[in-house]
């Protein structure tokens, strides 16, 4: 692929980042849509004292209610605020409609005895993302029967591969935001509440699938479980849980708010100072030989040689796995690949593989590797530290 080329695409993506967000650093409100799960003839899971659908409306207007009496800068949505039946396809539409920021489904688990508990949080898993990014472009096509389309929308084309691959970016980041939003809302909940932790998982679920924002969904816990279910069915008991959820919310939302207001008021000063970075650069593992006592794994070259970087410039990777502590040279959850590098974030340290300044080239890879790593995904640096949307945005805006 030409230079003129990927430079195109690089800056169709920042364009449409900085479309997004400056509005809101410029003074739109954060935007978050609740869902309360089931309702109407759709009771969901019941219990010997309660119904999921009940549960899960009660605790999402309280959520609702915490934000609104505390959170001036952010408008709820509701999908449903009664007891009625909404379609999944509906839930979603709710949210893609009102450009939302965020999207947090409430739901209610069940088990197939009485002594499953605790609390956990699901995100989109990558068997089903290429569906959910098909058909964000083909609403996102619509928008070519809008007058002067181009100017509303900063030179996006729905019909151009160059805007396509920035919607794989767009679907990318906001994968790992669902994920950073899943894992504060995990840890704040069973930390502060006192819930049993069952985790952060991915799979797929409809009302997740069809969402063009970071989305996750929340199971509160077990209607099955007699102890869990008298903290589910009292307001009194339910609240710490919702409370942490709100905490959680309110430190997601802050973070990407500060971050979308220096975008905005970059684009006012001539000189900007880069904000702190808190991810280091880049480091490579070296390949441990194999052990004699073990069978080799073979070798899998799956990444390009890599090429020659300039100061300066963006460079693609793909992310494989995050976990919480370091992995030996050659771990087995590197599934034989030996061109392993690694950054660290929030106290977890993230695994990549691949180095590219083309995004075409590093989504190719990501697809060779989801074989490997079913939830693999591209992530951006420049100068050894991870970009988000705003930062490129705001790196482009220097740059005119």
């Amino acid at each position: 692929m030409s230079i003129g080329i990927c430079r195109k695409t690089t800056l169709i993506i920042v364009l449409f980042l900085s479309f997004s967000l400056v509005c809101l650093g410029a003074g739109r409100k954060f935007t978050l849509v609740i869902d309360a799960g089931h309702g109407g003839h759709d009771s969901g899971c019941v219990g010997s004292e309660a119904q999921e659908k009940d549960i899960n409306l009660r605790a999402a207007l309280m959520l609702g209610k915490f934000i609104t009496d505390n959170c001036s800068d952010v408008d709820v949505i509701y999908t449903r605020t009664t007891d009625v039946f909404i379609p999944l396809h509906k839930r979603a539409d709710i949210a893609n409609k009102a450009k939302a920021d965020l999207f947090i489904s409430l739901h209610t688990n069940s088990g197939s005895n009485g002594t499953a508990k605790g609390f956990e949080t699901w995100t989109m898993g990558i068997r089903r993302s290429n569906e959910k990014l098909s058909a964000a472009k083909r609403e996102n096509a619509v928008i070519s029967l809008e007058k002067d389309y181009k100017q509303h929308y900063e030179g996006y084309d729905p019909n151009s591969p160059e805007s396509n691959i920035m919607f794989e970016f767009m679907h990318d980041m906001n994968m790992e935001k669902s994920v950073e939003l899943a894992q504060m809302i995990q840890n704040r909940v069973c930390r502060t509440a006192g819930r049993t932790n069952r985790g952060v998982r991915q799979d797929v679920f409809l009302v997740l699938r069809e969402t063009s924002m970071p989305a996750c969904l929340l199971e509160l816990g077990f209607i099955t479980n007699s102890e869990e279910q008298e903290l589910l069915a009292s307001d009194e008991t339910l609240e710490p849980t919702v409370k942490a959820i709100f905490n959680a919310f309110v430190a997601y939302k802050d973070k990407y708010k500060n971050q979308q207001s220096a975008v905005a008021a970059s684009t006012r000063t001539a000189n900007i100072t880069d904000s702190v970075k808190n991810v280091p650069p880049v480091k490579t593992i070296p390949a441990k030989p194999v052990e004699p006592s073990k069978p080799a794994q073979p070798v899998k070259t799956a990444q390009p040689k890599p090429e020659e970087t300039k100061p300066g410039e963006v460079i693609y990777k793909v992310q494989i796995l995050a976990v919480n502590r370091m992995l030996r040279p050659g771990s087995e959850q590197f599934q034989g690949h030996n061109d392993v590098d690694y950054y660290r974030e929030s106290g977890m340290v993230k695994y990549t593989i691949g180095s590219s300044a083309s995004y075409q080239q590093m989504a190719r890879l990501r697809k060779n590797l989801q074989q490997d790593f079913p939830n693999a995904f591209v992530v951006a640096f420049r100068d050894g530290q991870k970009l988000d949307a705003s930062e490129m945005s705001a790196e482009q805006k220097k740059r005119k």
